[in-house]
């Protein structure tokens, strides 16, 4: 039986905005890969508005990736393709090289390993130049930006103690470690932001049983 497309009530009220600063840091032809797409309803959006790139969704949840392919199949756009199994900490993502990645409302749901193999994949994926889009609450010099931030922080570390809305600087941090250079902060709706990063050194070699080689 085909699992029926989820919606997520945020989608409706984040993408306008979310697209606004992706037409202008993606890049003007290639290959976008989605981390975390979540309900699949992004990157349908996305691909339909930005029919010169080619989306690649992933999730790691095989509910989302059932989502995403309900979206996918109902869209039925050229530049769509099916999502892949990506687990942000692992190696191996199925995907060699891409010219852009975009993650929404991943870093704050997630523990912070996913954070680190999320900037540590990109830096393995992207050449110079590229772009890293993260979208989401953030604290800015360890502070919440508003007191529903910190509300909803609450709830998310009574929900599971790993996750919680994280400091704009130790992202910063970790991203500059394996090669990125932030770029800029945009303030975006319901004290969101969208974190612009760039890659700024050649991608970090792949550590393999047999030694160093290229990722």
């Amino acid at each position: 039986m085909t699992a029926a497309p989820l919606h997520a009530p945020a989608t409706a009220r984040n993408r306008e905005p979310i697209l606004e600063v992706l037409r202008r840091v993606l890049p003007e032809s290639g290959t976008v890969l989605e981390i975390a797409s979540g309900t699949g309803e992004h990157a349908v959006f996305m691909a339909q508005h930005l029919p010169h790139l080619t989306w690649q969704p992933s999730d790691v949840d095989s509910e989302s990736l059932a989502s995403i392919e309900a979206w996918r199949r109902e869209a039925n756009l050229p530049n769509l393709r099916s999502a892949l199994v990506v687990d942000a900490t692992a190696v191996d993502w199925g995907i060699e090289r891409v010219d852009a990645i975009v993650c929404i409302n991943m870093v704050h749901i997630s523990p912070w390993a996913a954070t680190e193999g999320l900037v540590r994949g990109a830096s393995r994926r992207l050449e110079p130049g590229s772009p890293l889009y993260l979208y989401g609450p953030y604290r800015i010099d360890g502070r919440p930006t508003a007191p529903s931030n910190e509300a909803f922080d609450a709830s998310l570390r009574a929900r599971n103690p790993d996750w919680g809305v994280r400091s704009v600087a130790d992202v910063q941090r970790c991203a500059e470690a394996v090669g990125f250079a932030l770029s800029e902060m945009i303030d975006m709706p319901a004290n969101n932001f969208s974190v612009v990063l760039h890659r700024s050194h050649p991608p970090l070699p792949r550590r393999v049983d047999s030694g160093i080689v290229s990722a």
